[in-house]
């Protein structure tokens, strides 16, 4: 097997994702750019080839079982182990999400993107991750999904959301099930805020670049072997549940 670090980041055509990608593929990384769309996907990976970085395509819809299988076994066959898992992919579901009004298929549908396909992903590359000599696991999360902040009064969490708020909440509690059966492994899996950043899924309002969004990604991708596990953190540091 190639001691090259491997790493696969999904939903990484563009934004956040993307620069994540760049991040790791600028350490000298293979990148494996998972994406459902084929010339986004292939545009991303031509785009970081010519930056320098040993891209590859990974066709990956986090939504579909035979999708993520073959994702996996495109891996195997590319380099045999994963060393790290970026989860990136995600959606905020169409609006207007108010409790009292909102349509059950935008929740469904948020969570299982937001977090049923992080869990089909996860599970389809542990045997890989296990190969690693140094695992990690990053889950892409939002403060949003923070129960403490949502009830600190005049803490900014942003429009109410019941689809795509809760739907982080639920990921971080993922997060932390995973650190507890992971525990005696040295497999290292954290969740991770990258600020409001100006992307289309907001449509562009946010008011941090995707760069600095991939920031906390990049760090918690290449944590040391001591480094912490089941824990949720933004640039600042450590965000509360």
């Amino acid at each position: 097997m190639s001691e090259q670090t491997i790493a696969l980041v999904t939903g990484a055509n563009k934004g956040i994702g993307y620069e994540i990608a760049a991040g790791l593929g600028a350490r000298g990384w293979a990148i494996g750019v998972g994406a459902r769309d084929g010339e986004r996907r292939e545009a991303a990976v031509a785009k970081l080839r010519a930056a320098g970085v040993d891209a590859f395509g990974v066709p990956l819809d986090v939504t579909d079982d035979a999708s993520v299988s073959a994702a996996a076994g495109l891996i195997v066959d590319r380099a045999g182990r994963l060393d790290v898992l970026v989860n990136n992919a995600g959606i905020t579901g169409s609006a207007p999400q108010m409790p009292t009004s909102v349509d059950v298929a935008t929740v469904r549908a948020a969570v299982e993107t937001n977090v049923i396909g992080v869990i089909r992903v996860t599970n389809a590359m542990l045997p890989l991750l296990r190969r690693s000599v140094s695992p990690r696991i990053v889950n892409m999360s939002s403060s949003v999904g923070s129960l403490t902040l949502q009830t600190t009064p005049g803490a900014e969490t942003g429009p109410i959301a019941v689809a795509y708020s809760p739907s982080k909440t639920f990921l971080n509690a993922v997060t932390v099930q995973y650190a507890k059966e992971l525990g005696d492994t040295n497999i290292l899996i954290n969740a991770a805020c990258p600020g409001f950043c100006a992307t289309d899924l907001n449509g562009f309002r946010g008011v941090r670049t995707p760069e600095q969004g991939a920031a906390i990604a990049i760090r918690l991708a290449t944590l040391p072997d001591d480094g912490p596990t089941g824990s949720f953190f933004d640039d600042a540091g450590e965000v509360p549940w």
